[in-house]
């Protein structure tokens, strides 16, 4: 449980959890996922708060362990990114950097987007952006043509590996046969769980699976119960469910609170039992 308010303190790991039982046996999650070309821990970071004076914050995450950062050309006005540009551009810290373009009707154009793609290269101060998402698929904007203009960035080296969010499984099917899709990223947590068809299909074809608010609604008296026989808090529950649901499974919990960032990383040492899974439907 928590040492104070605001602190978490990790559990001490033994052979057995508290509570385990030969009749509830607990299962270990894989710490890593392949994004793209890299191996990265299995807890992210979402950064749609980000300002330049979180430059510390995010410096000190990455130390952590955070290896995934997720931000979007829209976040702060861009300010995310520009932050993450200060924090992280010219280092050797083998964390993979994401972004987002499109979010608005009307910024799914080819033109509209590529320009988008320019401003958030120039902000992350960078010439290739590791992993680069269409963030809503436009009404006004045939799907085809915004990605394709996400293909041709990639041939021309601005963009490694493309994603799509706020996504179906129909939109992938149309878009994997124009350029390779590496990782989608869709509103999934405990209490939503819409995207179960999305994730059956990320699963089946080895795509990264990025549910955003994943800690949106997550408690409850299960919650509480089992992260108090765990000696775990309810939102390593949650997380630890989220990896527990597809081995492809990357969530980005949002924070501004270097604590904070440390107890979600904290969810990559519990181990739920089946009995977990069943209590938490």
């Amino acid at each position: 449980m928590p040492a104070s308010p605001g602190t978490w303190s990790p559990p001490t790991l033994s052979p057995a959890w508290p509570g385990k039982t030969r009749h509830d046996p607990v299962v270990a999650v894989e710490r890593k996922v392949v994004l793209g070309e890299r191996e990265v821990t299995r807890i992210g970071l979402g950064t749609n708060r980000l300002t330049p004076e979180n430059v510390p914050f995010l410096e000190a995450a990455v130390a952590a362990g955070i290896e995934h950062v997720d931000t979007a050309w829209v976040y702060t006005k861009g300010e995310s990114e520009s932050t993450i540009g200060a924090a992280l551009a010219g280092r050797s810290n083998g964390v993979v950097v994401a972004t987002k373009g499109g979010h608005a009707e009307g910024t799914g154009r080819p033109e509209v987007l590529l320009g988008q793609l320019e401003e958030s290269l120039r902000r992350l101060r960078r010439d290739t952006i590791e992993l680069y998402y269409l963030h809503r698929v436009d009404p006004e904007t045939p799907f085809e043509e915004s990605v394709g203009a996400l293909a041709e960035a990639r041939e021309q080296g601005k963009i490694r590996h493309v994603g799509l969010s706020q996504t179906t499984v129909d939109h992938l099917e149309r878009a994997r046969p124009i350029v390779p899709v590496t990782a989608v990223q869709n509103h999934y947590n405990l209490a939503e769980r819409g995207a179960d068809d999305v994730i059956d299909y990320c699963a089946a074809n080895g795509i990264v699976f990025v549910p955003f608010f994943p800690l949106r609604d997550f408690g409850g008296r299960p919650v509480e119960e089992i992260a108090a026989r765990r000696g775990a808090t309810p939102a390593q529950v949650a997380l630890a469910w989220l990896l527990r649901r597809a081995p492809v499974m990357l969530p980005i919990p949002g924070t501004l609170s270097l604590d904070h960032a440390k107890e979600n990383l904290g969810a990559l040492e519990l181990e739920l039992s089946d009995a977990d899974l069943d209590a938490l439907g």
